[in-house]
């Protein structure tokens, strides 16, 4: 019930937050987004913690930053996704990213997904529409962050995936995300993992559709940091990510059986993208 209330909590913010977005986007984004940000209510934001509006300048200042390294540096094995309503295991990876070089706001994304074996490449953008910065700066456990964190933000947006054509089930990834992230008291970018120990921490959110190139199938497809946004009943884990023991033989097993079986960790750390 906790969990409940707490995400509808972070949903009611959410939708205050997309007034703040640039008016440049906003008739885009009503008419082409709208049933993404519908799905994006369960993104993991932090508890209690408001969000707050940017000045143009504030905005400006982190957007000189290059935050490319934000959506790269998690170790794969801990970015867990699904595709369908029956969870079948999707595994992300970003290979590269970069920073569009007229307009900060935009990242050129390549990568690679894999579904049952099936390994497909894609490009893209993502495309950050709003900052945001969290009222309260979490200390981490026993503060060891406090005196080294001078703020910490929130980055919303929207993303665009089209994989290859020439390969195998192929279509187009569509949908939002929020990514956190802190600075520094130098002024040094960071993803932010301060409360990594932290049960339900979870990054780099990500919310929406894949749907076929020929418009036949569209399927739910979300994926993240160290927990899956909107995954309901699917996710049972208290302390971390834990998919429910109906759903394991859809991609999950090794997933379940790595801490028992060296073939599992095997297949786990496996470097399936190169």
């Amino acid at each position: 019930m906790c969990d409940l209330i707490y995400l509808l909590n972070k949903t009611f913010k959410l939708v205050l937050n997309t007034k703040l977005m640039k008016p440049i986007y906003s008739v885009l984004m009503l008419l082409l987004w709208t049933p993404v940000f519908a799905q994006i209510k369960a993104l993991n934001f932090k508890q209690g913690n408001q969000l707050l509006r940017l000045t143009k300048n504030e905005v400006n200042n982190l957007e000189k930053h290059d935050l490319a390294k934000i959506w790269t540096q998690t170790d794969n094995s801990m970015i867990f996704g699904f595709i369908g309503d029956n969870h079948q295991r999707i595994r992300v990876r970003f290979i590269s990213v970069q920073k569009d070089q007229l307009n900060p706001a935009i990242y050129h994304v390549a990568g690679k997904t894999m579904v049952k074996g099936n390994i497909c490449d894609f490009k893209g953008d993502i495309i950050i529409t709003t900052i945001s910065k969290y009222k309260n700066t979490s200390g981490g456990t026993d503060n060891e962050y406090k005196s080294r964190v001078k703020a910490e933000y929130a980055l919303k947006g929207k993303y665009l995936f089209n994989e290859n054509k020439t390969q195998n089930h192929v279509g187009v990834f569509k949908g939002a995300f929020q990514s956190d992230i802190y600075i520094d008291n130098k002024g040094d970018i960071h993803y932010d993992d301060i409360d990594k120990v932290s049960d339900s921490y979870s990054n780099n959110q990500f919310v929406g559709t894949w749907t076929s190139y020929d418009g036949k199938i569209t399927k739910v497809c979300n994926w993240g940091d160290y927990r899956i946004p909107n995954a309901g009943n699917f996710d049972v884990g208290a302390g971390e990510f834990s998919p429910n023991a109906k759903d394991v033989s859809l991609g999950w097993q090794s997933y379940i059986d790595q801490g028992t079986s060296a073939a599992a960790k095997r297949e786990e750390q496996h470097i399936w993208w190169k």
